[in-house]
């Protein structure tokens, strides 16, 4: 299965968003420390990556490092932040040559301040690429989001740049999101079996079809992300309306 045999445009997924699961559980079978599950997880990013472009997808977000991972042991969160910033860097070079701009949403100032640095410099780096928009998620969680979202339209009505009149439509709240500026998924794929969505993309997602796999994100082929896309273009998208409408 290839790229190719996606060729219905009118069915495509224009955005399609990925709860990558399974890094750590991936080690554990093997008998490995869970970090090195985290660098062959690196690998896995790199090849749908790719397999994004070949599709003719525009955005690909993927769910890197949630605000509750910081939660974790220190020494893993660590090793995360530093292999997450060593990745990209090295990428960076291969996505400038597949047209591929970086973007990142989520609490961003929680990051180390180098690895921010670091970070900011590639995403510059790949800011005039055209093609596939690919989003880290990075310090994020939905929840953060909204109610960050919610302060700063509050911030804008007492400083008078706003009224609540203003709050009138989903497009108004979208401004005040990370995301704004790019469309609502309409995939969300989840490696890993489990049946959650896991504080991701909470408003953003509300009318995405969900696939899930119980494939761990490191074993996570192309194939398996064509086979998503194959099951996204049978799908019938009625956004609450009946069958007999949208026909």
């Amino acid at each position: 299965m290839n790229a190719s045999a996606h060729n219905d445009k009118s069915r495509q997924p224009r955005h399609i968003a990925v709860i990558m699961d399974g890094n750590g559980r991936w080690a554990k079978a093997r008998g490995l420390d869970r970090s090195e599950g985290h660098v062959e997880g690196v690998n896995t990013v790199r090849r749908i990556t790719e397999a994004a472009v070949d599709a003719g997808i525009g955005y690909l977000t993927l769910y890197t490092f949630s605000t509750e991972n910081w939660n974790r042991p220190q020494a893993e969160v660590d090793a995360l932040m530093h292999l997450i910033v060593i990745a990209i860097e090295r990428e960076t070079p291969d996505l400038i040559k597949n047209n591929v701009r970086l973007s990142m949403i989520g609490d961003i100032s929680r990051l180390p301040a180098e690895a921010a640095r670091r970070l900011e410099k590639c995403m510059a780096d790949t800011s005039r690429c055209t093609g596939l928009t690919l989003t880290l998620a990075l310090s994020y969680s939905s929840r953060w989001e909204i109610l960050d979202a919610c302060r700063r339209f509050a911030a804008d009505v007492e400083a008078g740049r706003a009224t609540p009149a203003d709050m009138a439509t989903d497009a108004d709240f979208d401004r005040y999101l990370t995301t704004n500026g790019m469309p609502d998924p309409d995939l969300l794929i989840r490696t890993g079996g489990d049946h959650r969505v896991s504080n991701f993309m909470l408003w953003q997602i509300a009318y995405s079809e969900i696939y899930v796999t119980d494939t761990y994100w490191p074993d996570f082929s192309k194939e398996d992300f064509y086979r998503a896309i194959d099951n996204f273009q049978g799908r019938e998208r009625r956004f609450g309306l009946t069958s007999e409408q949208i026909q």
